[in-house]
């Protein structure tokens, strides 16, 4: 089984190498995001461990060009940082698992091998409301022939409001959805984050898409 490695920190990036090997595995290292993107493009790689905190170009942005490019093979991201909203990043993005520094040998050895045994995830297909289209795998958003820009957690409010219309979302599962059922910051984070969405694919387009539906939650729904 053929690894690929990008990590930055040289020792810590020869340890796992070692490790890896010595488990069976056949290993590629990279130390920037840059060369790991062009290695996860040219290789034939079962799996990739994928720092976040890369020179160059970041984990999370190696990530996403690997997606929207219809390269599936599986991420396990490693990540020094700690809190819900670099996991929650890095699976909107496309990551297939996501362990902290400092981690077990044994705990990385065993994620990688149930990566692989489940294989390559096939593509999403788009979701289509209206002339209102996105592309999970992509994180690409449309409204008929025009593109829209969305952060990842933008996109994620969205998607979920898609995937479960025209049923109204209550903000509680709104939120469960997109930030964790652990979050216990201010709730209103979800109205927030509607408005942002609004204003991006409703607002320019003279339309109403996202409805707020007083007293449980949002909608999207188009009007017949």
């Amino acid at each position: 089984m053929r690894l690929l490695v990008v990590e930055d920190e040289p020792t810590l990036g020869r340890s796992v190498k070692r490790g890896l090997e010595a488990d069976g595995f056949s290993v590629d290292l990279a130390e920037t995001g840059t060369d790991g993107l062009w290695r996860a493009r040219e290789g034939a790689y079962d799996a990739i461990v994928l720092d976040i905190m890369l020179p160059e170009m970041n984990g999370y942005e190696v990530c996403r060009h690997l997606r929207s490019e219809d390269i599936w093979t599986p991420i396990l991201m490693l990540t020094a940082k700690d809190g819900e909203y670099d996991e929650a990043d890095a699976f909107e993005l496309g990551a297939d698992d996501y362990l902290r520094k400092p981690f077990s040998h044994v705990v990385l050895v065993a994620r990688l091998r149930s990566l692989i045994r489940r294989g390559t995830s096939p593509r999403p297909d788009t979701i289509t409301v209206g002339d209102l289209e996105i592309d999970p795998a992509k994180l690409s958003c449309r409204r008929g022939d025009t593109s829209i820009e969305l952060t990842p957690r933008e996109f994620a409010v969205l998607e979920t409001l898609l995937r479960r219309s025209p049923n109204v979302v209550p903000k509680s599962e709104l939120i469960d959805s997109v930030w964790g059922m652990d979050f216990d910051g201010d709730p209103n984070i979800a109205e927030v984050y509607v408005g942002y969405v609004r204003r991006k694919i409703d607002r320019p387009f003279g339309t109403e898409t996202v409805r707020t539906v007083r007293g449980i939650g949002y909608q999207v729904a188009v009007k017949r």
